[in-house]
């Protein structure tokens, strides 16, 4: 679970996430956010939210963010949707604007949003509550998809953090319920070196987890 205190004012976003549980649309947060909840610590602006939305979605969203306050246009999304990229509402009170990522950008996703789950978040300044997120396996796959692309450190050290949190037993469901097969026959779909770099990080966040 994110620590409040450690996090920025996530106040769009939040609102965004009720609004998508109010209005009953389809949604996943993934990435480095949902990396959060399930053991990472360093702190991270960004919550990515793939979305499922038809028509009546649409029209709920645009009706709960209106001008002149807010952007939320629904001719933007429809085409967002059509051709699969990232549209965005924009707060203008409060300079704020927030990504949401169609289903359909990436058929990757689809597998993943078949299989979200509910976890509780809590946010600053706010009463923590249950959103679909991601599961772990998922959001460790899209982090070695990440590196394959940029081998940037930073998601080395996110999945290792998050296998030790598991490693731990700090959530006995959720360490219960983790497949490690899975990210392993998805690692070496990517390519052998991300593979390897799996196979390296599990070795290390296992013996990390014996000697606490």
């Amino acid at each position: 679970m994110p620590k409040a205190s450690s996090l920025p004012d996530f106040s769009l976003f939040l609102s965004i996430l009720h609004t998508l549980e109010n209005i009953k649309a389809p949604y996943m947060i993934i990435g480095a956010f949902a990396a959060t909840i399930y053991g990472i610590t360093r702190t991270t602006y960004d919550i990515d939210i793939v979305v499922d939305l038809n028509e009546t979605h649409i029209q709920k969203l645009v009706a709960a963010y209106p001008l002149p306050r807010y952007y939320a246009d629904a001719d933007q999304m429809r085409t967002s949707i059509q051709k699969g990229i990232m549209f965005n509402i924009i707060d203008s009170s409060r300079g704020e604007k927030a990504d949401l990522v169609p289903l359909s950008m990436d058929t990757r996703y689809r597998q993943a949003f078949q299989h979200r789950i509910r976890q509780s978040i809590d946010l600053p300044n706010s009463e923590p509550f249950v959103v679909w997120c991601a599961r772990p396996e998922d959001v460790i796959v899209g982090k070695l998809m990440a590196w394959s692309e940029g081998q940037s450190r930073r998601h080395e050290t996110d999945i290792y953090e998050m296998l030790t949190y598991i490693y731990l037993n700090i959530d006995p469901t959720l360490s219960v319920s983790f497949d490690e097969n899975y990210v392993t026959s998805q690692a070496a779909g990517i390519s052998q070196q991300v593979a390897e770099l799996w196979q390296t990080i599990q070795s290390a966040a296992n013996q990390a987890s014996q000697n606490q």
